[in-house]
């Protein structure tokens, strides 16, 4: 995978973001993990996580992710 510097920052990201807009509402946990696995799988390090993900806002679900 591809890698970008991020901005004026240090960190290299990949050319490729997985959004993260279906998780807690559309799909499943597990759903959500296996998406995250495949991705980090492939070289993806990057995932786009706006405040407005999920709708309604679950803290407590993308906190599950960081496990």
């Amino acid at each position: 995978m591809h890698k970008r510097r991020l901005g004026r920052t240090d960190l290299l990201v990949s050319q490729i973001c997985l959004g993260s807009m279906t998780w807690g509402q559309q799909n499943t946990e597990a759903e959500g993990h296996a998406q995250m696995d495949l991705a980090f799988s492939r070289g993806v390090n990057f995932i786009d996580t706006a405040e407005l993900y999920p709708i309604p806002p679950k803290a407590e679900t993308q906190g599950r992710t960081e496990k």
